[in-house]
């Protein structure tokens, strides 16, 4: 199998592979979710992602399958804050108190400062829906981070926070997942955030395809070195899966695996032991790259502590899969 060389062929090599997408409601967020994350003073803050559901985004990346929950066309005026007092309401049912959230995460299966996807004149009703939040957390591919993201910020009475996408510094994988930056574009959008006091967080992929088995690991913890020197105050590792049509190609046609948990253990013991920032592993569906039901349990909650505390414990011993 050939993978093509232009971007514009890639796009259309990629949709070509795509099932259908999964049907939502345009007046709904497509999922949402309590949690607890580290912050920068060591403590555990309790937090809402909203999965917002909205218009694709114009970019066809390799390994994305978020395009499966996206729509064709933009959502009606309104929709995005209806989408998000539905979180909310659902939120304050659930925990009793929206007062104990501290941060709010609006991930959209796309690009936050995308008009297309989050229109701009909604901006000043989502900024009010959120001013009891202390961090308000939204991604953005990084050629769309601008001015919009200062006028955002500005609307805001709290912290803003902006993740960007870095997947790699393998030059010759992050040219091929057809994500269409390249590392001196990633420094500039990260350099804009930090100047203007957003804090930045960013998202690096562990083997994404095109980067041999042997050597993920070490292409991955090169990435986690780039994105704290570009002013991350976090980094999320996230195992690159099949799952999307396309990555299921390459790995029937045996230029892409699935990396071990293994391997997520090693980069993760690398991030963190390194204390220049927080590294978060990813950890949904993490069941997929363990062979062993013995010990997955236990390596489970090790990297959960991991996240937790920013330490590296002892790894687990098992002695069936050893």
């Amino acid at each position: 199998m050939t993978y093509p060389e232009t971007p514009a062929a890639r796009s259309r090599w990629i949709l070509g592979r795509r099932g259908p997408k999964n049907p939502l409601d345009p007046s709904r967020p497509y999922a949402w979710l309590l949690e607890k994350e580290r912050d920068a003073t060591g403590g555990l803050v309790d937090g809402l992602t909203v999965f917002l559901t909205n218009k694709e985004c114009p970019w066809h990346c390799l390994m994305c399958d978020l395009w499966q929950k996206t729509l064709d066309e933009p959502v009606p005026a309104g929709a995005i804050a209806g989408q998000i007092d539905f979180a909310l309401g659902q939120a304050e049912r659930e925990c009793g108190n929206l007062a104990k959230l501290r941060q709010v995460k609006l991930y959209n299966a796309g690009s936050f400062f995308d008009d297309q996807a989050i229109p701009e004149s909604e901006d000043a009703a989502i900024a009010k829906r959120l001013a009891k939040f202390d961090r308000v957390i939204v991604e953005s591919h990084p050629a769309l981070v601008g001015d919009r993201c200062l006028r955002f910020r500005d609307r805001l009475n709290c912290q803003l926070e902006v993740a960007l996408g870095l997947e790699t510094v393998h030059p010759e994988a992050l040219e091929k997942l057809n994500k269409r930056v390249t590392l001196d574009r990633f420094r500039a959008a990260s350099d804009f955030v930090t100047r203007n006091e957003m804090a930045l967080r960013t998202f690096v992929l562990l083997q994404p395809p095109f980067i041999p088995a042997d050597e993920s690991v070490g292409w991955a913890n090169r990435s986690v070195d780039f994105s704290q020197d570009c002013g991350a105050t976090v980094t999320a590792l996230i195992p690159t899966r099949t799952g999307n049509g396309a990555m299921d190609r390459l790995a029937a046609a045996g230029q892409f695996t699935e990396p071990t948990l293994g391997q997520l253990e090693d980069a993760m013991d690398y991030g963190v032991g390194q204390a220049r920032g927080r590294v978060f592993a990813d950890l949904w569906d993490l069941d997929r790259f363990s062979n062993c039901a013995a010990c997955f349990p236990r390596r489970l909650d090790r990297l959960a502590r991991q996240n937790d505390t920013q330490q590296v414990p002892a790894r687990v011993i098992c002695p069936s899969c050893r």
